[in-house]
């Protein structure tokens, strides 16, 4: 017979509660999910059947005066699961109990659409949804009035039912969810009309909404408590808003500051204007000083986006083309060719000059391409 103390490397003399502890040990060691090597599950199997041996002060008994300890049992191992949990972790799967009818809320996502404007400024909105309301008639009980859940027959209000398998060491006894009342230890025999026993119905609600100043493309707001009241009654969950901005017309976002492209004719970039632009604010003068060079920008301080959190504003930086005129009549090409010749300027004293990479990228390129999809 196998030296059952040596396999666990306890005293003879030890009491229980050193024998579980060496156990859990040695268990935590070598078991198989734990111990990839092939000799692990054999060395689990030893030192599980000696701890089952030694645990049981009847088996231990009749070990220590040289008896089969299994003789009372036809040479089967009995060792419940539980025992093996206990082992593990001080507690077996009998403790669980019944699960509860009443459960938190789902969270719920919405997207809002938004259109520059009122990401700049904030706005106020409404949100109308369908989503799980506590049931007024049941007051979320899932029964009908004047009736109670029962204890459920199958499982005796325990909300879990026992199986027994056969495995390495031996029969396992394990724990699942009852069937019969899905683990909740009773039973609503006589459900609610409205609810058929969940305590929720599904319902429409408007649900008010103040989206600060300052938001963005995928940024969200949670509401605590204004997703799903959960089954049974059980608290509602919480309701996240995401933002989705709408494109403008002509102005672009670039984080807190805003750009807008304006074309001017080659005459007012050489003397110089005033020209109205429109932002979020309104019309907005922008002067274009005089001998204005095509692609440079002017920018107007605090007219972009409202900063998330702060009380400051970006800058709408305008950016100018000039254009050249393609077709001239008579006149108009007369004049260009007295203000050239007391301009000095010739078309041989025109120079070539290489263009940076830096210079034909950045922000502008990426603007231009965007504003021109």
């Amino acid at each position: 017979m196998a030296d059952y103390y040596g396999i666990l490397g306890v005293a003879r003399d030890s009491s229980s509660d050193e024998i579980k502890k060496v156990y859990r040990k040695l268990a935590r060691e070598y078991h198989p999910d734990i111990n990839p090597d092939p000799q692990a599950s054999e060395k689990f199997k030893e030192i599980t059947t000696a701890y089952e041996i030694l645990s049981d002060p009847e088996k231990r008994q009749r070990y220590d005066m040289g008896g089969d300890p299994f003789s009372q049992f036809g040479g089967n191992q009995n060792f419940g699961f539980g025992d093996i949990m206990d082992a593990f972790f001080g507690g077996g799967t009998s403790n669980r109990g019944p699960r509860a009818r009443m459960r938190a809320g789902q969270d719920a996502l919405i997207r809002v659409e938004l259109d520059l404007a009122e990401a700049c400024f904030g706005t106020d909105r409404e949100l109308n949804l369908e989503t799980a309301v506590t049931c007024e008639k049941c007051s979320g009980s899932g029964c009908a009035s004047g009736s109670k859940p029962s204890v459920c027959g199958i499982c005796k209000g325990r909300g879990e039912t026992q199986q027994v398998t056969r495995s390495i060491i031996g029969q396992v006894m394990t724990s699942r969810p009852c069937a019969a009342c899905q683990g909740y230890g009773s039973v609503i025999s006589d459900p609610c009309g409205e609810c058929a026993g969940d305590g929720r119905v599904r319902s429409r609600k408007v649900i008010p909404i103040k989206i600060p100043a300052g938001v963005e493309t995928g940024n969200r707001i949670q509401m605590t408590g204004a997703g799903e009241v959960g089954p049974g009654g059980g608290p509602a969950g919480d309701l996240y808003v995401e933002i989705v901005e709408i494109q403008h017309d002509f102005l672009v976002r670039d984080g807190n500051n805003l750009h807008v492209s304006i074309v001017i004719p080659m005459t007012s970039a050489a003397l110089g204007a005033k020209v109205a632009v429109e932002t979020l604010d309104g019309p907005r003068e922008v002067v274009i000083k005089p001998g204005f060079i095509s692609g440079n920008t002017v920018v107007l301080k605090d007219l972009g986006m409202n900063k998330l959190r702060g009380n400051s504003r970006g800058e709408l930086i305008v950016h100018v083309e000039v254009t050249t005129p393609s077709k001239l009549n008579r006149e108009q090409e007369e004049l260009l060719k007295a203000l050239a010749k007391s301009r000095g300027e010739r078309s041989e004293d025109i120079e070539i000059h290489r263009r940076s990479a830096a210079h034909t990228s950045g922000f502008f390129g990426r603007f231009r391409d965007a504003f021109n999809r």
